[in-house]
């Protein structure tokens, strides 16, 4: 809503890219629910609004907290509701994310998790447990080294990218 969500999402695209994946950033309003064949790895990320996913009232409040409002189209939770299932086979690798407040950093719930079991019961491949990335209040700015962190994270997705299809080449 604030714009810290989509800074590490574009820094964990840059860590993959280095890693020499091709990356395509996607807001979740534009993102397509009929998920393309060749897609290998997908990285979802989403900010944590009252220790979960946005909703539409959450996002509406933000707003009211100065976040644009075509910010609050579609949220995560909305997008993972309409995503077609995947056959497993087919379906892409995917890693989640959420930003959170540093204030309260150990959370008992946020929107990774949240996300993660979501993806899961859509038939979703995880990879790991969700990554969060923190933010100094609601509006930002990120915690000093979270970019660089993202990146680092994003570099070793693509890492790990490069095995699951080098293994999966040789298993064929």
């Amino acid at each position: 809503m604030f714009g810290n969500t989509e800074q590490v999402g574009r820094a964990v695209a840059g860590g993959l890219a280095d890693g020499g994946v091709d990356t395509v950033v996607v807001d979740v309003a534009a993102a397509p629910v009929d998920l393309p064949a060749q897609l290998d790895l997908m990285v979802l990320g989403a900010p944590t609004h009252a220790f979960s996913l946005s909703r539409p009232s959450t996002r509406a409040d933000a707003v009211r907290q100065g976040a644009p409002a075509e910010r609050a189209a579609r949220g995560l939770r909305e997008w993972l509701d309409a995503v077609l299932p995947q056959d497993q086979r087919q379906c892409p690798v995917t890693a989640v994310f959420d930003t959170r407040m540093s204030k309260v950093r150990r959370l008992p719930a946020a929107a990774g998790p949240r996300a993660v079991r979501m993806a899961r019961r859509r038939g979703l491949r995880l990879l790991g447990r969700p990554e969060a990335f923190l933010v100094a209040d609601v509006r930002g700015p990120l915690v000093d080294g979270e970019l660089e962190r993202a990146a680092a994270w994003g570099l070793a997705l693509a890492g790990g990218l490069t095995s699951r299809i080098s293994s999966r080449a040789h298993s064929t």
